[in-house]
């Protein structure tokens, strides 16, 4: 066995069934297994998982946290590779052959490849140089030995909230030496459906991802992780023009209600709302505790 394929998930049966049937259709698939660790489902999950058997296996982990449901994933993880995807996406057939393939058995690589958005899946778009990312590493689609996630400790979970797990983790293994590589033919589809994917969660996500940049710049106050999270002045004074309580009232009028699909003008007034809830949740976390 080459690869472990850890997914974390929780409530999210159906998808989670829709990614273990593309898993299970891979190439590579004599190669491989799936670790899924339910991170506390009160739903079908382990039926799911059980009809995926012996290629995937389920472990539990009650509390939330996904950096603690990951790191249980590697520990239960029987190959010297570990690659992570989300419980929404489906893999193309020759997804995990990819990522070994850009390994090409070296011990000093961190490997990601496009996720590509799409809202079903019936709408499977081509890659572009649109997907490209300059992203270290982002658990929707990237692998890395398990002895150099073991060397860094894996995923801090105090990160017990939404968001910025997955970078912290990849700043710790660029600094223990560890080389990215952008690997074209590991792609991945990322089910992002709208009627799942309402303004009320993105914004609800978005507050949880302030409150976890924040937690990510009081552990590592440099530059980068300060302009990855947007938390310097410049940005925070384009925010307070951008997001003034008028603007975010005539955003709310033009973003409507949820329930519809979202374009041009609405979009972006949806966007913008997203953008506050972020930016209020990470400067109330930065601001210093009184009392």
């Amino acid at each position: 066995m080459l690869a472990s394929v850890v997914i974390a998930t929780r409530d999210r049966a159906a998808f989670l069934r829709d990614s273990l049937t593309s898993l299970r259709a891979q190439s590579a698939v004599e190669q491989f297994e799936i670790v899924v660790v339910d991170n506390g489902s009160s739903d079908e999950t382990a039926d799911v998982v059980a009809q995926f058997a012996p290629l995937a296996r389920r472990i539990y982990v009650a509390e939330p946290n996904r950096g603690k449901a990951r790191n249980a994933g590697i520990a239960a993880a029987q190959a010297p590779l570990i690659v992570f995807c989300d419980d929404d996406t489906l893999a193309p057939r020759e997804f995990v052959a990819a990522h070994l393939a850009a390994h090409a058995g070296a011990a000093d690589r961190v490997v990601t490849g496009p996720i590509v958005n799409v809202p079903d899946a019936a709408h499977l778009s081509a890659v572009t140089a649109a997907h490209y990312s300059r992203a270290y590493f982002c658990t929707c689609n990237a692998s890395a030995p398990r002895s150099a996630l073991d060397a860094v400790k894996g995923f801090d979970e105090a990160f017990d909230l939404y968001g910025w797990e997955d970078t912290d983790l990849g700043v710790r293994l660029r600094a223990a030496g560890m080389q990215h590589v952008f690997a074209w033919d590991a792609y991945i589809y990322h089910v992002k459906p709208p009627a799942v994917m309402t303004l009320q969660r993105r914004v609800a996500l978005a507050r949880e991802k302030g409150e976890m940049a924040a937690r990510f710049v009081r552990k590592s106050p440099t530059w980068p992780v300060k302009l990855a999270t947007g938390a310097y002045g410049a940005n925070f004074a384009r925010a307070a023009l951008a997001n003034a309580a008028p603007l975010r009232r005539l955003y709310e009028r033009i973003a409507g209600p949820d329930g519809r699909e979202r374009r041009g003008v609405s979009a972006l007034a949806a966007d913008a709302l997203v953008d506050a809830a972020y930016i209020d949740a990470l400067r109330a976390a930065l601001r210093p505790a009184h009392g």
